[in-house]
């Protein structure tokens, strides 16, 4: 079926993309029951009765705001885990210290793409990140996200356990998601991905052989393990995205298969998507002192749960190289280019200076990272990469350059 777009944005729509902002949802009851799936809340007065949230009526769940506090810019690589308060806090943080900025859609939120009028629009960011849903997405809202990731967006898709229905409304998250791409009215499973409905507990090391992959092999770390703590898997159907991929399986499996897939990701138009079949995986064990957490994203997997997160943002945020324009900026300049072992960036702007620079092979993945004006190429084989500077106010220039 050919993609239907209510929006059709060129090329160059990429820019008005928040390019190193990621929107985290707390707008589908991620803070019911014993789930407390926000980076940070000052309030906990949301009350869940067999559906959405209802704010100051005596709950004790997390109402997360917008921007979470103390402010990000005053996070430092020694800023610890409890600087903010949620559950899944420690990869927010993580996030800021790569140098993203983070932001939370509140329970009252829209989800939208395309509607200036919404401050939160998805167009305002490179990735939208929604852990657990425990309510069903609206028709519109099912048209936005799918047009977002079509149009060039980053969404990872977070699934929990069968049966795992927080908010007592008859609903839980792989039944929310498959929902969300097989009764939307824009594409039947754009991403060819179905989530099972399974429950299960188990340590996989059923992890795919190939040492460039950006999930297993980024930046953050090398994948080896999981610990599913029940969670659920995945079905994948490339007849209907030729591009779905399987990098996690249950134990046992084949890494060949499209069964038993723990994580997955693909491509959708222009855009990316992941998933993954558990969210304990992202609880870092602090949050909402009424509930019951534990530390999935350190402790359950010697620390692969956080590489494993941290490896699939950087590639929601990585370039989306077909279309991304490049030296569309001149506000820097690169030396040398080609580059051979050091690559440095000039500005002539007095009132512009580098916060941080990020390149990208061409397969989206990332291969190195400076917070100076410098940066090191020495290691990287010949070719074209991707830079990405980042100022100080966060605004992202691209460029390219090549290795000699």
């Amino acid at each position: 079926m050919r993609i239907s777009f209510t929006l059709l944005f060129t090329c160059v729509a990429w820019l008005s993309f928040g390019q190193n902002k990621i929107l985290f949802d707390a707008s589908k009851a991620q803070a019911a029951g014993n789930a407390d799936w926000v980076i940070d809340a000052d309030l906990h007065n949301i009350f869940f009765s067999s559906g959405p949230a209802i704010p100051n009526t005596g709950g004790t769940e997390s109402n997360a705001q917008r921007f979470p506090t103390p402010a990000q810019n005053t996070v430092t690589a020694a800023t610890t885990e409890d600087y903010w308060q949620g559950g899944i806090s420690f990869w927010a943080l993580d996030c800021v210290k790569k140098g993203y900025a983070v932001e939370t859609l509140p329970y009252n939120g829209l989800i939208t793409y395309g509607n200036s009028s919404n401050a939160q629009d998805l167009s305002n960011y490179k990735a939208f990140i929604v852990d657990e849903p425990n309510i069903l997405f609206t028709a519109a809202q099912k048209t936005a996200i799918i047009n977002y990731v079509a149009n060039g967006g980053g969404l990872f898709m977070i699934a929990d356990h069968d049966i795992s229905d927080r908010n007592n409304d008859g609903e839980d998250s792989p039944f929310i998601w498959n929902d969300l791409m097989t009764t939307n009215t824009v594409q039947a499973n754009p991403f060819g991905i179905s989530f099972d409905a399974a429950d299960f507990t188990q340590t996989s090391t059923t992890v795919l052989n190939s040492a460039t992959d950006p999930i297993l092999h980024g930046t953050a770390g090398n994948v080896t393990r999981v610990y599913w703590s029940g969670g659920t898997s995945m079905t994948l159907n490339s007849s209907l995205n030729p591009n779905v991929k399987g990098v996690i399986f249950k134990t046992g499996s084949s890494t060949a298969g499209t069964t038993n897939v723990l994580c997955a990701y693909t491509t959708y138009g222009q855009g990316k998507v992941a998933a993954i079949g558990d969210s304990s995986i992202t609880d870092d064990g602090t949050g909402d002192t009424l509930d019951t957490l534990f530390d999935g994203y350190i402790a359950d997997a010697n620390g692969n749960h956080q590489r494993l997160l941290m490896n699939i943002t950087n590639w929601l945020m990585a370039p989306n190289m077909s279309t991304d324009p490049f030296e569309t900026q001149n506000a820097f300049t690169l030396l040398p280019n080609p580059a051979q072992d050091i690559l440095s960036v000039y500005s002539d702007q007095a009132t512009l200076a580098v916060n941080a620079l990020l390149i990208y092979d061409l397969s989206g993945r990332l291969v190195g990272e400076s917070k100076a004006n410098t940066i090191q190429v020495n290691d990287l084989a010949k070719g074209t990469y991707l830079l990405q500077i980042i100022d100080q106010e966060g605004k992202v220039y691209p460029k390219k350059f090549l290795k000699n």
